[in-house]
């Protein structure tokens, strides 16, 4: 069936490109990996017989169909069930799916694997975020500008929100680059293979997993500005604002994109001490 456009659906062909993507996973062949956006399947048909088992998430209900087709074990004889282990296939958008009750179910923290569709690439991103304490790694391939901003230092022109969320989660490492023509139809962009492997901070930085995420979308609200401004717009007084600033050895000047998350936490805890509220104090979801 021909692409949707509207759905992001660029399908890699690249069979080189595939093997690389499934070789990057590591070892999971007694493990749960999720597959994000399937497609036709030619990553999925690369990891099977490589995964314990293997839950492909795909949105659209056509592919869907055709992918519980194709890997029906109903189908099949009981030696290709053995080499091919076992897929299931979920019609479901990812930005709903239960990450954290599939990894309870299989006993074990979830490997992720996917060509994330560009039009929701960073809800995917904040979701796997949102979900860190159940994953274990993630290869995923992006966007080449996204990759840039996901693995941005501080300071740097595409540091932002993004790389604070996903790196406050686990260190990220890119690892190929692909052209348009690697895909069907090729995108007007690069895309860039990444891994990402889970390990929270929270815990580290002594800051909370619901409020410190919300208090990072208020100093990144408004690019440009300072900590200061965006903490005004945010609801906080101009007194608790300069005596968290100061207590936590930041510039006044300073603004969010040149800070790194140590910073940024020393300043969410100040504030708190202080007692300082904000006009949202409750956390939005990370999705």
């Amino acid at each position: 069936m021909p692409p949707k456009s509207r759905l992001g659906q660029n399908f890699l062909r690249d069979q080189q490109a595939i093997r690389r993507i499934v070789a990057s996973l590591g070892d999971c062949k007694d493990r749960t990996v999720v597959e994000i956006g399937p497609g036709q399947g030619a990553i999925t048909h690369e990891l099977t017989g490589k995964a314990g088992k293997l839950i492909a998430v795909e949105y659209d209900r056509e592919l869907a169909a055709g992918l519980s087709a194709m890997f029906s074990q109903k189908s099949s004889s009981p030696q290709a069930a053995e080499k091919n282990g076992l897929v299931a296939i979920e019609n479901v958008d990812v930005l709903s799916f239960d990450f954290a009750a599939v990894s309870t179910a299989a006993s074990e923290k979830l490997i992720v694997v996917g060509n994330l569709p560009y039009y929701i690439t960073s809800p995917i991103l904040m979701k796997l975020a949102e979900n860190s304490t159940v994953l274990d790694r993630a290869v995923l391939m992006v966007q080449r500008e996204v990759a840039d901003r996901v693995a941005a230092p501080p300071g740097s022109r595409d540091y932002g929100l993004l790389s604070v969320m996903v790196q406050l989660n686990g260190p990220v490492e890119a690892l190929f680059t692909l052209p348009p023509s690697a895909f069907s139809p090729p995108p007007e962009v690069h895309s860039t293979v990444f891994r990402w492997k889970f390990a929270p901070q929270f815990e580290a930085l002594n800051v909370d997993r619901i409020s410190f995420p919300a208090f990072l979308r208020q100093v990144f609200a408004l690019k440009r500005k300072t900590l200061a401004n965006n903490l005004r717009a945010a609801g906080f007084s101009a007194g608790s604002i300069s005596g968290a600033l100061t207590a936590s050895g930041i510039d006044a000047k300073a603004r969010a994109e040149a800070l790194p998350v140590e910073a940024l936490a020393r300043l969410w805890g100040s504030l708190k001490t202080k007692g300082a509220t904000s006009n949202d104090e409750v956390a939005p979801r990370l999705i």
